[in-house]
């Protein structure tokens, strides 16, 4: 109360422009209030809404809550998706294949090929040997397309595929591939291409958000053959950065082959609805019927604002309290929520075997100093953790028990859990699995083990600077 008395007094003696002040904060208030994404991040908001009068409340319409309840509805109204639930009673009861179609409605096919691309010039070969390959069409998603060799290289592809006379269609994020080579773009436009952005950032248009973006990391060719998983479009990611002496990342992609390319076919059309307004029909029947020479389940994962239950934070969730042997969880940037800290801590005292794999350099220190404010009470509850010392590790990765994994776009955060469109595929397959956690295991030996000795020899200026990280958890 004396707060807001405080406040009061100094909005007087401000005469209008208090007032002004008064009526923006007593909105972001209310909005905030009436947001209901959780106690923490509220209160977090709230405190730096009447801390800096005007200046909190701008900054928290302008990224926290950017007219999500609008953006939700419109993107539910156009989703074009035709599945076909199946019967979820085939599903083990408790299992989290199940609880992936319940929360999405995408069904799981078998008989795919799956591989996991793990060398990043070998992924990107892989990945332009298919455009080139391309014969009836390509549908693309990226949050990143940079400005670089690489992010020419793929444009110049799609162009190239347009010209032959594929169907090119290519969604970029307009916050995450800012500074995209505009002339290529035209280049794809004028040989008959299509290339849009995913909200661009003009508050003059009918739809615009800042924090609302499109993580999703998806190519689809000849509606048959899907990558996806946390590779962008990118020297940094292609390995082209290392051969320069910058900075690399380490990170994990799949291509799948077989009847689970249908149902990432649709996830497009459905984003290409909602960001452009037009109706993509990529449902081929023809590619459930194509020959099923894999031994993989694949259950794509979407998740977004746009659900009342985030896939990728549930799944997740029950992968870590589902685990009964171990579960290897890979992230560039942790900063879990509640439940899945629980979850993790829960696991380890039963009994399995947590690890988690963090970078030693992250490219968002912000993020890195929170991340580790986090492992005191990890440690202390038996979940061991590893920082991977050679470059920026990027993958977003689990697998449990190996019985199946999970290859994603989605990291271990509040903003892939509650404001990013994300995208990755759960994998239920032996021997997947057996890869996924072997190549796991095998990074631990280019990565340190952190243990409580470690946080011990902490000085006071790192401790300080984790603990005012750790604050800004909710709202990173």
């Amino acid at each position: 109360m004396n707060a807001f008395l405080f406040l009061a007094d100094r909005w007087i003696e401000w005469g209008w422009f208090g007032v002004i002040l008064a009526g923006l904060d007593a909105v972001a208030v209310v909005r905030a209030v009436l947001r209901g994404h959780g106690v923490t991040s509220t209160l977090a908001w709230l405190f730096a809404i009447l801390a800096f009068p005007g200046l909190g409340a701008t900054v928290y319409l302008l990224l926290a809550n950017p007219s999500v309840g609008r953006t939700v509805r419109k993107k539910i109204a156009a989703s074009t998706r035709r599945h076909r639930r199946r019967e979820l009673e085939q599903k083990e009861p408790g299992s989290v294949p199940r609880l992936a179609e319940s929360l999405t409605g995408v069904p799981t096919t078998q008989g795919n090929c799956v591989e996991l691309l793990v060398e990043d010039e070998t992924a990107f070969a892989r990945i332009e040997d298919e455009l080139r390959s391309a014969r009836q069409s390509i549908r693309a998603e990226y949050y990143i397309v940079r400005n670089d060799d690489t992010g020419h290289r793929f444009l110049e592809l799609l162009a190239a595929r347009a010209r032959a006379g594929v169907s090119v269609h290519l969604l970029y994020d307009a916050v995450g591939s800012v500074g995209l080579d505009t002339a290529r773009l035209g280049a794809i436009r004028a040989a008959g291409g299509r290339a849009e952005p995913f909200l661009p950032m003009n508050p003059f248009r009918r739809r615009w958000s800042v924090h609302l973006r499109n993580h999703r990391k998806l190519i689809i060719v000849d509606g048959a053959i899907v990558f996806t998983g946390g590779m962008n479009v990118g020297d940094e990611y292609s390995g082209r950065s290392k051969r320069k002496g910058a900075q690399h990342f380490r990170d994990s992609h799949l291509r799948i082959e077989g009847p689970a390319a249908r149902y990432f076919a649709e996830i497009f059309a459905e984003d290409w609805k909602f960001a452009v307004g037009e109706q993509l029909d990529d449902s081929s029947p023809e590619a459930l019927d194509s020959p099923r020479s894999g031994t993989a389940e694949v259950c794509p994962l979407p998740s977004g604002p746009d659900q009342e239950w985030n896939t990728s934070a549930l799944t997740y969730f029950a992968g870590i309290t589902g685990a009964r042997k171990n579960c290897f969880l890979t992230t560039p940037y942790f900063v879990p929520d509640e439940p899945t800290l629980t979850a993790l801590v829960t696991a380890a005292k039963a009994g399995v075997d947590v690890r988690l794999l963090l970078p030693e350099r992250c490219d968002v220190p912000l993020v890195a100093a929170a991340a580790r404010s986090f492992y005191r009470e990890l440690l202390r509850g038996g979940v061991r953790i590893f920082e991977y010392r050679p470059s920026m590790l990027h993958a977003k990765t689990m697998s449990v028990d190996d019985r199946w994994g999970i290859v994603s776009s989605a990291n271990v955060d509040m903003r892939s859990f509650r404001l990013n469109f994300e995208l990755g595929a759960l994998v239920n397959d032996e021997k997947f699995t057996a890869e996924l956690s072997a190549r796991f295991l095998g990074e631990l030996a280019d990565s340190q083990e952190i243990t409580l000795a470690h946080l011990a020899r902490l000085g006071l200026g790192a401790r300080l600077t984790q603990g005012a990280a750790r604050l800004l958890a909710p709202l990173l």
